[in-house]
């Protein structure tokens, strides 16, 4: 399976799960969308591209009847259909054909059975959770939890995960699933059954959580956590592999669905890279190229993971795992040849960091093709989100760095609902934090825009500062105070600049570290002494307070000292103020 995360096997347990190595990553209207009656599965079948005239392709279709295949779906809105047969003459009789543009094989395999009469993807047992939210490293590094103080997002933003499925009843995020606009596109034609989104693996459901598990106390949670999750998907099963026709099928109804973005998690099976020199691939590169720009020109922007094999994308010179359906062969490549969807215009390029502003080690790079980079985790530190059944673990790879940049796509795009897909990739761009080049003489560029880090690093708090009050309007306490039990403890932030009174929707985020917080009264006091509880002994033996409340202050001015009160009312567990801030 071509997913994104560093070599190894495929689906390994929490902690860093390695995936194969790559130099990619890996994970029509309904009614324009044509598909044809089941057909009887025959051994030999192989399934076809053929690109012809958008609009009307109705003699296409029957040109492929004509000549010993079936149409297995059609996209008539950008002149793809899918076809299959198992005749060794059909894609060179069809070349022959007038009005049809290009013909290319999308597989080395034959077409499974399964997509005849696929089977809905099993429903997991959901086991129940005492993990409570907590600050990661990777929201950190990206300010996500400082961004949750200005939006967590709208729910009138979709995202897409097209990847191995979704568990839509996982409890991080079923309250943000969207089950109207989720599918499977496996095989390369839209199936709506109830659960056919559903996971095959476990990828597709870590991808969902990291970009919108939801902020209800419990487990992660998600860059973007307000947002809604579609799940669209395009692996199949068994293989795990995500052929053209599902990409196609996944890109139309992105559009088709008002999807703002996709995360795109995987590269195009069964070839590392497309190469327009042979005829099969170059079907493939214009076929997802047409369905990627119709996704776009439908107002959706597609983010996608560079993946994992330390390769540099900018000088390609050999590929030595396709195809990955049968059996592989070392050729050679140059720049012609092209990851799909990574690499197809339009498309927003990430590579992964560490725990630190650092290149992950396994991250694929190259000057000119990175746009932005963000947390894939490396080692010990990866990304932690969801898992099916209700689990959670951590996984490594660029197959995590782009949900990041997927969950401050939906960030922006829920702050200004007006912006186009070209708008919101020049907003990442322009509120990437800066990362120069380390001692590598791989990476060139400057420090702006390089070939490890693109221009930079998301900042999810950057990212949505466009809407936010003037300059001033957040301020932090990152000073540690001590909560003894039976004590009494307050901290200050000191408030300048902002006009008149504060907002009738105060922002207070609060991260106190502290073993049960039953024993916890919490307390906003204002310039003129007044108070305002926030929390008042709940939450029984619950460990750390990491909240944002909203207060009415609207009565009191903004500019002065304000104080975190914390009253601990018993013995026996301590703790500490770990941080909070104010946002007006």
């Amino acid at each position: 399976m071509a997913l994104a995360a560093p070599a190894g096997s495929a689906h390994a347990a929490p902690n860093a799960v390695p995936e194969p190595s790559s130099p990619s990553a890996r994970t029509a209207t309904a009614p324009t969308a044509t598909t044809a009656a089941s057909t009887a599965w025959a051994a030999g079948t192989r399934a076809y591209l053929v690109i012809t005239a958008p609009g009307d392709t109705s003699a296409a279709r029957t040109a492929v009847a004509n000549n010993g295949g079936s149409v297995f779906a059609s996209y008539d809105a950008i002149g793809v259909i899918v076809a299959h047969s198992a005749s060794a003459t059909f894609a060179s009789s069809m070349r022959a054909v007038s009005g049809v543009q290009q013909v290319g094989a999308t597989r080395t395999s034959d077409v499974p059975a399964d997509a005849y009469n696929p089977a809905i993807p099993a429903s997991p047992t959901q086991s129940a959770t005492t993990l409570t939210e907590s600050n990661r490293w990777d929201m950190t590094q990206i300010k996500a939890d400082q961004a949750w103080a200005v939006t967590t997002g709208s729910a009138t933003v979709k995202v897409g995960v097209l990847d191995t499925g979704v568990d839509d009843q996982h409890q991080d995020i079923a309250p943000n699933f969207n089950a109207a606009d989720s599918v499977s596109c496996a095989y390369g034609k839209p199936d709506t059954r109830a659960g056919a989104w559903r996971d095959v693996d476990t990828h597709g459901t870590h991808v969902a959580g990291t970009i919108a598990a939801a902020k209800n106390g419990k487990g992660v949670i998600g860059v973007a956590p307000g947002v809604k999750i579609s799940s669209v998907r395009i692996a199949e099963k068994p293989s795990g592999l995500f052929f053209a026709e599902n990409t196609v099928c996944g890109f139309m109804w992105a559009g088709d669905h008002g999807f703002k973005v996709t995360n795109n998690s995987y590269y195009t099976d069964p070839w590392q890279f497309n190469c327009p020199d042979n005829a099969d691939q170059a079907a493939i590169i214009e076929g997802v190229r047409r369905a990627q720009a119709y996704a776009e020109s439908k107002g959706s922007l597609q983010i996608a993971a560079a993946g994992n094999a330390n390769y540099d994308l900018a000088n390609k010179t050999t590929d030595t795992e396709s195809p990955n359906d049968s059996t592989p062969v070392r050729r050679t490549i140059t720049n012609a040849c092209i990851d799909i969807p990574t690499e197809l215009p339009g498309v927003v390029t990430v590579a992964a960091m560490g725990n630190g502003n650092v290149k992950a080690s396994y991250s694929n790079f190259g000057n000119g093709v990175i746009d932005v980079a963000a947390p894939g985790g490396d080692g010990t530190s990866g990304v932690y989100s969801t898992l099916p059944g209700g689990k959670y673990g951590s996984k490594n790879g660029t197959s995590m760095a782009s949900p990041h940049v997927a969950g401050v796509a939906a960030l922006i795009a829920s702050t200004d609902p007006a912006l186009t897909p070209a708008q919101i990739r020049d907003r990442l761009a322009t509120q990437a934090g800066d990362v120069a080049c380390p001692s590598d003489s791989r990476c060139t560029g400057t420090t702006a825009k390089n070939g490890f880090f693109g221009d930079g690093q998301v900042d999810a708090l950057k990212a949505v500062g466009g809407t936010t009050p003037p300059p001033g309007s957040y301020f932090e306490n990152l000073t540690d105070v001590t909560i003894a039990d039976n004590a009494t403890v307050e901290s200050p932030i000191t408030v300048s600049g902002v006009t008149g009174n504060a907002p009738a929707t105060l922002k207070v985020g609060v991260d106190i570290k502290h073993t049960y917080i039953g024993d916890l009264k919490v307390d906003l006091v204002a310039p003129d002494g007044t108070v305002y509880t926030v929390h008042n002994r709940a939450g029984g033996g619950t460990d750390n307070l990491v909240q944002t409340f909203t207060v009415n202050a609207s009565a009191e001015v903004a500019n002065g000292v304000w104080k975190l009160r914390v009253n601990d009312n018993a013995n026996q567990d301590t703790g500490r103020i770990d941080a909070w801030n104010l946002t007006f």
